[in-house]
């Protein structure tokens, strides 16, 4: 059963040094908190897994959360470049940083083969890209029924799953809605997992369309309103486009950023 806990004790309790840590969120509902969280613990050397890195893993990086980046795509979307993710990748700075590069059918389904229990994924893809001979967690393989050629990817089973969802009840069931990716394979795959809230409710309200996560599923929750700032949350508040263009002159210079890290995430601990 999902316990019911604050940020910075949750973060405290499930993340660890060396961990591969998976904060999922496709443009909606990002966990940006948590990650500006595990930051402010100053957990090293994880790897980080998402199919759509972005600014939050731009600012991991560059704090030297990182060893190692799990992706499919990565960029600040609608503006540019990963500043300090291209910084790690071309200089090592702050620490040198392993990428490990996927499509995103590729990561979806992987996720799929985590939270199912299974070994690999199998999918029509890859053929034609570069990407086998650069990823060595692709493998083409024959299936054994049409001697077609497909692609074999392992299973992500992360060690901490994070996403960020709009409700949870008193006994930790999880509700989110609108544009969802692989939040809800994310959590299943994960041996542990942490969902933050816009808020923690006495009862659900059943939605069309909606995502449930069961309280079984789930190891912690934490409520903490605006927790995918500036990415959106339907139902509670719109993206903040400004943030994620002010975001690329920050993440451009070293200097400008430990200033940014200083001010708004070790300086700026959260009530949650």
């Amino acid at each position: 059963m999902a316990r019911i806990l604050r940020l910075r004790e949750a973060v405290e309790e499930l993340v660890r040094d060396g961990d591969t840590v998976a904060l999922e969120g496709f443009t909606h509902l990002i966990p940006v908190a948590a990650g500006h969280e595990i930051i402010r613990q100053r957990r090293r050397d994880l790897t980080l897994v998402r199919m759509t890195p972005d600014i939050i893993y731009d600012q991991m990086i560059g704090a030297g959360c990182a060893r190692k980046l799990v992706f499919s795509w990565g960029g600040n979307p609608g503006v540019g470049s990963l500043h300090r993710f291209r910084d790690a990748i071309q200089h090592s700075w702050p620490v040198p940083l392993e990428i490990e590069e996927h499509s995103h059918a590729g990561m979806a389904n992987r996720y799929v083969a985590g939270a199912s229990g299974l070994p690999f994924a199998v999918l029509r893809g890859y053929k034609g890209t570069d990407l086998p001979a650069q990823t060595s967690t692709i493998k083409m393989i024959e299936c054994p029924f049409t001697g077609e050629e497909l692609a074999a990817v392992p299973a992500v089973n992360p060690d901490v799953g994070i996403i960020h969802a709009q409700q949870a009840d008193r006994q930790g069931n999880v509700q989110m809605w609108g544009i969802t990716g692989v939040q809800k394979e994310t959590v299943l795959a994960s041996s542990r997992s942490l969902v933050t809230v816009e808020e923690v409710v006495d009862e659900l309200t059943p939605r069309p369309g909606a995502v449930v996560l069961p309280k079984w599923a789930v190891s912690a929750v934490a409520e903490v309103p605006g927790g995918s700032h500036p990415s959106y949350a339907q139902g509670y508040y719109d993206r903040d486009n400004a943030y994620y263009q002010q975001w690329d002159p920050i993440g451009r210079d070293r200097e400008t950023f430990e200033e940014w890290l200083q001010t708004e995430v070790y300086g700026a601990e959260r009530s949650a």
